[in-house]
């Protein structure tokens, strides 16, 4: 059996393969010196003479990472549920991706880096279709694919507009000569007056479109323009245990819902609304999660008013939470119209569906649309997925974790509440933000790297490859650092 503090889970649970114990990890973290130590500060002070590096906690020796493990400059191991902001499906050095490089083809699709939307390699069609759409959102067969989770949702943004627009004009994909005139003026027509709604404490990406729809943190949209007229509505706050407020969280849902379907008809005659993005758990935001029902209500109101639902999927899509999507937890009625990917996919893009795809040529497009070299490692990671079965490794590893974490909640009840999540894609609240700071900072003390979110919460984003034996080390270093506060 093993053990979570207090929670005992039968090796039965467990499926009969084996993980990517090939790797080489350390024991248990390993700190030699204060943090940042010296080589990291003299590191940072070298940067810092050239560019603002304020947003740095460690420097890395990525020679020395190993599976779970992060090892900083000055030679501290230290155990990392946080990932490169959720973005290392199978952990550092994994076998798999250090010899996924090792073919000349392989080399030479990474070296000669691609227009890919002008001049794709011959064998691009078929990377596309034998990695990125055999794992694609359920009844969605077609991709975008683009760099990095901002450019995701940005490109997606705009194909919704373009989708919207081609309603209005009943079907036709013909421009006039006022949309061609105006719009170089970025004036109506041919730059309508039309927005994307999002809620409260969202994160959508750092760019000029998708930063308007991002409501988490003001430094990242102090001092830039924005569209003032793209509406943000409310996104659930639960009480917890959800077992314990089902009334209340009910009624939390059904709020923000009218909100929703308000705001949807408010705008029709200032600023209509084509599309509406959400992500499955509100991540920068404080991991804030909402009900199934809460999901499938939204997309119906967005189907009865004509409002494209886009789920950004860039921290929670990859299996983190349990499916390979997360908003497969929530048995909507029919696929999202379409669904954003980067972080753990390693290359960003957006599934969608067939009529969001423009006619014409160029609209959606950037020099490099993507990177081969990212697909082929994403290939990798695929195959490791389904050869030693991660996802349901996650299943285990997540219900011991959750487990573990309720149990520690008993046991600091004055300081710690709230544990929320999917799958190993967990949070749970400090009694305040400076509880939750001084945490953090003593967690990495004490040998773990987490990451925080929101006013007051601890987000943990551990790899794939994250076992109850990680989950134990966490738990005992938790209760250490807690007793110290």
């Amino acid at each position: 059996m093993l053990r979570a503090n207090g929670i005992f889970i039968t090796k039965r649970l467990l499926p009969s393969v084996k993980y990517s114990t090939q790797i080489q990890e350390p024991d248990r973290p390993c700190v030699k010196t204060p943090m940042p130590g010296p080589k990291t500060q003299a590191l940072l002070r070298e940067l810092n003479s050239f560019q603002q590096a304020g947003s740095v906690q460690l420097f890395a020796d990525y020679d020395k990472c190993a599976g779970n493990y992060f090892v900083d400059a000055d030679g501290n191991t230290l155990l990392d549920v946080f990932t490169q902001i959720s973005s290392l499906p199978l952990g550092y050095n994994h076998p798999a991706l250090l010899s996924a490089f090792q073919d000349e083809h392989s080399l030479k699709s990474m070296v000669n880096r691609p227009a890919l939307g002008v001049f794709p390699a011959t064998d691009w069609p078929e990377r596309v279709r034998n990695v990125l759409l055999t794992v694609a959102p359920r009844h969605m067969d077609h991709i975008f694919t683009m760099m990095c989770g901002s450019c995701s949702n940005e490109n997606a943004y705009k194909a919704v507009c373009f989708w919207y627009r081609t309603k209005e004009r009943c079907g036709s994909t013909e421009f006039s000569d006022e949309d061609l005139k105006s719009c170089m003026l970025n004036e109506p027509p041919g730059s309508p007056n039309l927005s994307i709604m999002s809620f409260k404490g969202g994160f959508h990406g750092r760019t000029f479109g998708s930063l308007a729809t991002t409501r988490s943190k003001a430094i990242h949209k102090l001092d830039c323009p924005s569209f003032p007229n793209w509406p943000v509505a409310s996104f659930p706050r639960y009480k917890y245990p959800l077992e314990c407020f089902q009334c209340e969280n009910m009624a939390e849902d059904d709020r923000c819902l009218a909100e929703v379907q308000c705001l949807i008809h408010q705008y029709k005659c200032i600023c209509p609304v084509a599309g509406l993005v959400v992500e499955p758990i509100q991540s920068e935001g404080g991991d804030y999660e909402a009900s199934p029902r809460f999901f499938q209500c939204l997309q119906r109101i967005c189907r009865e008013n004509g409002v494209a639902f886009i789920i950004d999927e860039v921290q929670t899509g990859c299996g983190a939470t349990g499916k390979m999507w997360c908003h497969e937890h929530f048995n909507l009625e029919c696929p999202p119209d379409i669904v954003t990917f980067s972080k753990k996919m390693l290359t960003g893009g957006f599934y969608f569906k067939k009529e969001f795809k423009p006619p014409q040529a160029y609209r959606i497009f950037n020099t490099w649309m993507g990177d081969p070299g990212k697909l082929i490692l994403l290939g990798k990671v695929l195959e490791v997925i389904k050869n030693e079965k991660l996802i349901d490794l996650v299943n285990v590893t997540g219900q011991a974790f959750k487990c573990g974490l309720h149990a520690m909640e008993q046991e600091f009840p004055s300081i710690m509440n709230s544990v929320r999540g999917r799958g190993t894609f967990l949070a749970f609240n400090m009694c305040t933000p400076e509880a939750r700071d001084k945490l953090n900072a003593l967690l990495k003390k004490n040998g773990v790297l987490g990451g925080i979110c929101g006013e007051a919460a601890i987000r943990l984003r551990p790899s794939l490859i994250f076992t109850p034996k990680h989950v134990e080390i966490y738990l005992d270093i938790l209760r250490k650092t807690f007793k110290e506060l």
